[in-house]
């Protein structure tokens, strides 16, 4: 069994290493074509450096953190609005529902960047919003339209006699939702909600734009001060890479846990 499981592994990562080996070497024919000299040995001083005995984050680092607190605080309030939406969309208002309709279409059907221009030179100044607060709603509402949409076809996918059951045992249309179809609804939408949630995380990108010093913002500021392009942009990615994909394996666990629980239950 084990030797079965071991040879795809390998294969596997062969094919990577085989990819990554071609990938560097095309870069670096690149790099030489054009006379660039490659300066890696200077990266590790924007991610972080050694002062007085003490290890302090740079600049890389430094716009992580603005990355991870912007995608954080938008993640909540995209749940919230989508999950809003989505039982705004199933209710019997008609003005709920259309409602819900008319968020989600002008949202999905209009550029995140243009909503951020809106939201950061027209609505901002008149709602009185700092920088921080516009980057997280425009996150936040254009992330929510797309979340919106999973949390509905989750809900679709619940039968209904779940609702009727739960009536039948007096429980109130909130204790409903809080102990009978949250729970089943986070199972059936882990998948697709990991998806919108690392898609959050690369449009937080987009929110350099309104100068919020960000991990692109500063990736782009060293760029301008080191005329290092390659170097800081790869290392750049390498970091949204690296937030992703631990994302996703946590997400994964996360899954196999529920499931798991929800055998056993």
């Amino acid at each position: 069994m084990i030797k079965v499981l071991i040879k795809p592994i390998f294969s596997a990562l062969v094919q990577i290493v085989l990819l990554l080996a071609g990938m560097v070497w095309l870069l670096d024919s690149g790099a030489h074509a054009m006379g660039y000299q490659w300066q890696w040995h200077r990266v590790p001083d924007f991610i972080a450096f050694y002062d007085e005995g003490e290890w302090w984050p740079a600049e890389l680092l430094e716009g992580l953190a603005v990355t991870v607190k912007i995608s954080t605080v938008s993640l909540f309030f995209t749940l919230v609005i989508g999950l809003t939406t989505a039982l705004l969309k199933l209710s019997n208002s008609v003005i709920g529902r259309w409602l819900a309709n008319i968020y989600i279409e002008l949202i999905r059907n209009t550029p995140l960047l243009v909503q951020i221009y809106l939201l950061y030179f027209v609505f901002g100044p008149v709602l009185g919003l700092d920088r921080f607060s516009t980057a997280i709603l425009a996150l936040a509402l254009f992330q929510g339209a797309y979340t919106a949409e999973v949390f509905r076809g989750g809900l679709n996918s619940i039968p209904k006699g779940q609702f009727e059951a739960a009536r039948t045992l007096g429980l109130s249309r909130f204790y409903t939702y809080v102990d009978v179809i949250l729970p089943q609804l986070i199972q059936r939408t882990l998948p697709p909600l990991t998806n919108e949630v690392v898609s959050l995380i690369k449009n937080s990108s987009i929110v350099s734009v309104m100068a919020i010093f960000d991990l692109t913002t500063q990736g782009r500021n060293i760029v301008s001060e080191t005329a290092m392009p390659f170097e800081i942009w790869f290392t750049v990615a390498a970091i949204y890479l690296l937030l992703t994909l631990s994302l996703s394996g946590f997400s994964a666990w996360l899954e196999h846990k529920l499931g798991s629980q929800w055998r056993a239950q």
